[in-house]
Formats: C-alpha cells, structure tokens, sequence
C-alpha cells in the first residue's frame, strides 16, 4: 500500500484519539467516592486480615474441646536382656520392634480455664472487628475532607479567573483613559500591578486545585493522581443543639472506645483463665495398633486407654506471675478505655463548637459578599466619574475578591466541619 493510500488512514486514527483524549473526565458523587475508598484502601484490608487472624484464634483456643488424634509407626533395635533405661524412675523394658498404630486424648474438665480462653479470644476478635469499622470511618473521613477541600480549591479558582478578567478589564479602561489624558500613567501602574497580582493568585489557585485533587485520589485508595468531575454538595440538615446527647451518641457508637471496650473485657476474661491454672486438668487417652515385627513377650496387637488427673503443686511461683501479668495488663486497658473516653468527649464538644463557629460563618461571608458588591460599584462609579482615585477602586477590587474566595470557602469549611463532628459522634460507617 503507497503512502497516498495510508494516508487518509492515518488522518481517521488522529482524529478518532484526539476525540477520545478530548472526553471530559468522569464525575463522581461524594458517595462514589467513598465507595470507591472502600473498596480499594488498603489501610481497611489490613484490619480486615487482622480480624481473619482473631478468627483463626478463636478456633485455636476451641480446639482444646476436641479430640486429638496421631499415627505412629516406631521401629527399636535393642540389646538381647535389656531392661532398664537412664533417666526415668519407673522400670522400662526396651523390647525391638516394628509397629504402627493410633494414639487419642480427649479433654474431659480443666474447670473453667478452656472456656475463659475461648470467650477471650471471641472478646479480642469482636474488638478486631471493630478495629476494621473504625479503619472505614477513619477512611471514609479522609475521603470526605479530601472531596470538599477539592471542592473548595476548584471554587476559589474559579473566583480567582473571574478575579484576573475584572482587573484585565480595568486595566484596559485605565489604558483608555490614560490615552485620552483623563488618567495618568500612575493609575495603569497600579492597574498593572494588579493584574499581575491576580496572575499570581490564578497560578497558586491551580496548583492547589491539583494538590487537593492528588489529596483526594489518596484519600480513596490510587497510588497516582486520578482525573475526576466533582459534583457539588448540599449543606446537611441542622445540627443537634445540645452537645450532651452528641456526646452520649458518641460513647455508644464509637467503634475505636467499642473495640477497646471488648479488648479489656478480653483481658479479664484471659486473667480469669490464668487463674484457674492452678486447678486440675483431666483427661482421657487411649492407643491401638499393631506390632508385625516383635520380640517373644510382645503379642501382635496391643490397645490401652486411661484417665489422668494433672494437679499443680509447685512451679517456682510461674502461675502466680502469669495471673498478676494478666490482671495488670487487664487494669491497664481499662484505663486506657476510660482515657479514650475523656478523649472522645472532649473530641466531640470541639467539633461541635468548630461546627457551630463554621456554621455562623456562612451568613456573615454571604453578607460581607453583599457589601464588597456594592462598595466596589460606588467605588467604580466614583471613580469613572472622577472623584475617586485608582487606589480606592483597587482597594474595592481586592475587598470584593476576598470576600468571594472567604464565601466559597465558607460552605467547605463547615462540610468539613461536619465531617469531623460526624467522626467524632462515631456516625461515619
């Protein structure tokens, strides 16, 4: 195929990418978002395999309750005569052999110290399991202020073009009028100095639009920088006026205070159990199998079975030291439940009040917006009339641009307050 023939075909594939390279990039809800951070967090996989591996625990420690099997095959080439061997107090006859067989024990009572040991570790599993619930609220939070931070920077660039055009049109009506000897060249001066002012803002405005988008990628889990469409969101609805049920809500649902709850409950119950090693343990073993190759005293097939009874007497003080090790450990993580919930209240009445403050700031930067509005009107029309100068019209212009950026900041600002009150409260899921 000529190069006239490829041509044409070259010219479709170019013009089909920079179709598919001009798509606008995908919009996604908040609660896309955090399904997404769900899903993809790594930080909410690894509590959950912490949580497999309490799992697993659990059938460890309830395995005591079940038989134990075990195969055996033994081959012993002994001296002719012998009967006795060093190291054991009873008599023992060693006999040369080959057998194979099965051996069995079953746990009949330890009183009480098998089952202290399984509620423990389904106690400190419960507690695992909330450790992967705080993991998605911590996550979830993350997403929530890294999304409206976002939103927040894509406002406040949005202001600070609109910002850059109002000082290039001002700078271009000074121009006009320095033309026409109305205006000195002082005022384009200042006028220019201004809109390289607003260039500089525009320029910071973008890089923390990219910054906050970065933030937000991961927040929700990606390694790199992911191209979305933010859809706005609407205020909540108002907030509970009295901060004491916040704070009752808080101690009942929270689920780092909840898992450190069980964790301490877990600990008692592992001390009750390290009490109890003192008491007897009873079991029931058994054997069987067959001996092919023997010698003259042995039969062919052989079987036993038998209860023991284990009573401690004297272990140089090691149960009493692992009880005061478990009792203190226990004492200690409730302390530390009762330090977190200190925490939590105190984490909750300032999110409140943070809240509050955020709230009460939305009616004074929409007023403040009104007012600049209207000061940079007057300060316009003075100015093209002659009585003002270029210094009060660019006074107005900066006043005006800063209670934009201050208003579309404000909204953020109290989502993100929520956002953290809402943590606090233990109602992120």
């Amino acid at each position: 195929m000529n190069l006239k023939c490829l041509r044409p075909v070259l010219l479709f594939l170019l013009a089909g990418c920079s179709v598919v390279c001009a798509q606008p990039p995908a919009t996604i809800t908040l609660a896309e978002a955090q399904a997404i951070a769900l899903r993809n967090h790594p930080r909410i996989a690894s509590a959950a395999f912490l949580a497999q591996a309490g799992e697993a625990q659990v059938k460890e420690a309830h395995s005591a309750y079940l038989p134990t099997f075990s195969a055996n095959l033994t081959g012993v080439e002994a001296q002719h005569d012998t009967t006795l061997m060093v190291g054991a107090v009873p008599t023992s006859s060693l006999y040369s052999r080959a057998a194979s067989g099965l051996s069995g024990s079953e746990l009949l009572t330890d009183f009480g110290r098998t089952s202290s040991l399984v509620k423990s570790a389904e106690l400190r599993h419960e507690s695992e399991n909330q450790d992967v619930a705080n993991a998605r609220a911590q996550v979830v939070l993350n997403v929530n202020v890294a999304y409206y931070q976002a939103l927040s920077a894509r406002a406040v660039l949005r202001v600070a073009k609109a910002n850059l055009d109002l000082f290039n049109l001002t700078l271009r009506q000074v121009k006009a009028l320095a033309q026409s000897s109305l205006r000195s060249t002082l005022d384009v001066s200042f006028a220019e100095v201004n809109v390289s002012q607003a260039e500089l803002e525009l320029v910071q405005a973008e890089d923390d639009e990219r910054a906050s988008h970065a933030r937000l990628s991961a927040a929700m889990g990606y390694e790199r920088d992911q191209a979305f469409a933010l859809n706005d969101e609407p205020l909540p609805p108002a907030m509970e006026p009295d901060v004491n049920v916040l704070i009752n809500q808080a101690m009942q649902d929270r689920p780092d205070l909840e898992a450190l709850r069980l964790n301490y409950q877990s600990l008692e119950r592992y001390a009750q159990a390290e009490k109890r090693l003192w008491d007897p343990t009873i079991t029931v073993a058994g054997l069987a199998g067959v001996s092919p190759e023997r010698e003259q005293p042995l039969h062919e097939t052989y079987s036993a079975a038998g209860i023991n009874v284990n009573i401690p007497i004297l272990n140089g003080g090691l149960f009493a030291a692992r009880h005061a090790e478990a009792e203190a450990r226990a004492q200690s993580a409730q302390k530390d439940m009762q330090d977190l919930s200190v925490q939590v209240a105190r984490d909750v009445q300032v999110a409140w009040l943070d809240a509050n403050n955020a709230f009460r700031r939305l009616d004074v930067t929409a007023r403040m917006v009104t007012e600049a509005n209207e000061a940079l009107r007057l300060a316009q029309a003075r100015y093209d009339s002659a009585l003002g100068s270029i210094v009060e019209l660019n006074q107005a212009q900066v006043s005006q641009t800063e209670a934009e950026i201050a208003a579309a900041s404000a909204k953020y600002e109290y989502l993100e307050r929520r956002a953290a009150l809402d943590y606090a409260m233990g109602a992120l899921k």
